[in-house]
């Protein structure tokens, strides 16, 4: 249990009234068109997106998550006819990403399953044709990891896996959002600056950006730097316990580079750094507990998940430029060039911020953890910028308006 965390906490305290007819069901035609609600230490003012210079204090470095989404909803069939939706959430062999899209013919993935009361035995198959030949996919049940199902795929096409699922994928976008995907979807549930595939969720505060307004950003002095967070479907799992400390946070994959760590250290030192997203908040609030390891361990075991709860242990006056520079060391001893890892962060009120002045968010689900990481950052001013979004009229969730908040 966390030693810092505020334990009376009730997520029915995090509840607010959502209008269905306020889920934004379509992105706006231009991304920078949305609404900006701005949150400047109590006070809130709003503008245009694309005006979002001239909210942004002068040296600020935006970081952005640049994963990309993954056309993760194969549909397949029984010969019945039955429909079987196959929703792959995470590599299982190869375990690593970039692998695992390149391997070609089998490959093994952790998947949730739709119907799968229907699939009692043998594989599903998809027959497609590829430059004129015919070729299948086939889809076998090998059992469970925890809640999700171990799904083999074989295929006979001259495929990667990535390209496969750019083939015969869907952009799984949120179910919030109450409709099949669209033609649409395909290009504006994915950021401008997307790179590196692995999530099945967008990183939806970047989905405001146009490469137009990141140059123009540069242009007038505002740093950009680039994380990896891959976006689990987990980030859609509502709190179903009243007491958040009994959530089980899902685990998410993320790297970044030394570079990046450096340019990070310069900016958290002068507090010039603006989180693009909830995704970029977990990780760079990640960060410092790999320094804390190494402090502690004398290494940052990246190959154990930062956990929960971790964040909470770190006595409160390590800052996280110290923290940044013992990681950063260890990376520069051991001739290491980049940081990789996966993080359960749960970041809710009694959580301190070591890495960020300011967040740009969209506006969450009611009772979700992404509403405890608002609170924990502007407390209970939250309620104030909920309440203004829903009195004058911003679209909410995935394709809805958008907010900086600024501390």
């Amino acid at each position: 249990m966390p030693t810092a965390l505020e334990t009376n906490i009730r997520i029915s305290d995090f509840d607010y009234p959502l209008p269905d007819e306020r889920i934004a069901r379509f992105p706006l035609e231009e991304r920078d068109r949305s609404r900006l609600l701005v949150w400047r230490r109590g006070t809130i003012t709003e503008t245009v997106f694309r005006n979002i210079r001239s909210e942004l204090p002068d040296g600020t470095l935006l970081v952005f998550n640049n994963t990309k989404v993954i056309r993760a909803r194969i549909i397949m069939h029984k010969p019945s006819g039955a429909r079987i939706e196959i929703f792959c959430l995470e590599p299982h062999e190869p375990a690593d990403y970039e692998r695992a899209f390149a391997v070609r013919g089998e490959c093994r993935w952790q998947c949730i399953v739709g119907n799968l009361k229907k699939w009692k035995e043998g594989p599903l198959r998809i027959d497609f044709d590829h430059d004129g030949r015919p070729c299948r996919l086939e889809a076998w049940h090998e059992g469970t990891a925890g809640t999700a199902h171990i799904i083999r795929f074989v295929w006979d096409a001259d495929f990667t896996f990535g390209q496969l699922l750019e083939h015969l994928g869907r952009i799984p976008i949120p179910p919030y959002l109450g409709r099949d995907s669209e033609e649409i979807d395909n290009t504006r549930y994915q950021t401008v600056y997307s790179r590196f595939e692995g999530s099945v969720a967008a990183p939806t505060a970047g989905l405001h950006f146009t490469p137009e307004l990141i140059d123009a950003l540069r242009r007038d002095g505002i740093g950009t730097a680039e994380v990896t967070l891959h976006v689990g479907a987990g980030t859609f799992l509502p709190v179903k316990t009243d007491d958040p400390t009994r959530h089980a946070m899902h685990t998410e994959h993320f790297e970044v580079t030394l570079d990046t760590l450096h340019r990070l250290a310069a900016a958290v030192a002068e507090g010039r750094i603006v989180a693009v997203g909830t995704t970029s908040v977990r990780t760079l609030e990640s960060l410092p507990v790999l320094g804390w390891r190494v402090v502690t361990e004398g290494d940052p075991h990246t190959e154990r998940v930062i956990g929960q709860w971790e964040a909470y242990a770190i006595p409160a006056e390590q800052d996280g430029a110290r923290l940044l520079g013992a990681l950063i060391a260890y990376l520069e001893t051991h001739d290491m060039d980049r940081i990789r890892t996966a993080t359960q962060i749960m970041i809710m009120p009694g959580f301190t911020y070591r890495m960020i002045v300011g967040m740009v968010t969209n506006f969450h689900q009611p009772k979700s953890t992404l509403l405890l990481l608002v609170s924990a950052f502007i407390g209970e001013a939250w309620h104030d910028v909920y309440r203004y979004a829903l009195e004058n009229g911003f679209r909410f969730l995935s394709y809805g308006d958008s907010s900086l908040l600024l501390r």
